[in-house]
């Protein structure tokens, strides 16, 4: 009886500990989560206007796809190879909204894109909508990517 009184204190320990050892940690808020896509979103316009197309095309999945003006619908990373010196593809993020499950979001906002040629520079203005999925890996990647080109109403919101 001795023995069993002073185990009593573990074993009540133990049925309200051993549940908790099943549970994984907690999930990030959608709130954070849309934190970090406007935070990857800003990460990925920097690397466009550092690398060109190379930035650009770094940040999709293998599987993404994308809307190019005047083709059709393309699959998989894109083959962008412009140089910066060339061409400017500058966007900034309005809003990022998580799916319930965490796993997909999706960022939208106003882009400007800027050709450099010889008789000057074409500019043409717009709005887009990535799809971000989180990767395997943990990582963020973008698996759609949409923009229509247009006058944006709001010049204040030109990036």
């Amino acid at each position: 009886m001795f023995k069993i009184a002073r185990l009593f204190p573990l074993i009540i320990l133990l049925c309200f500990a051993l549940p908790l050892l099943g549970q994984s940690a907690p999930a990030e808020s959608n709130a954070a989560i849309e934190k970090k896509l406007l935070q990857l979103e800003a990460d990925f316009a920097r690397a466009t206007a550092k690398l060109g197309g190379e930035g650009f095309a770094s940040y999709f999945a293998d599987d993404a796809v994308t809307f190019p003006s005047n083709g059709k619908i393309a699959s998989g990373k894109p083959k962008a190879n412009w140089k910066p010196e060339d061409f400017q593809l500058t966007w900034k993020p309005e809003k990022a909204i998580v799916a319930d499950s965490g796993d997909l979001g999706y960022t939208y906002g106003y882009y400007q894109s800027r050709a450099h040629s010889t008789q000057g520079d074409v500019v043409h203005e717009g709005k887009y909508a990535t799809i971000w999925r989180k990767q395997k890996d943990g990582s963020w990647k973008v698996v759609l990517d949409i923009g229509n080109e247009g006058s944006n109403d709001e010049k204040s919101k030109n990036p």
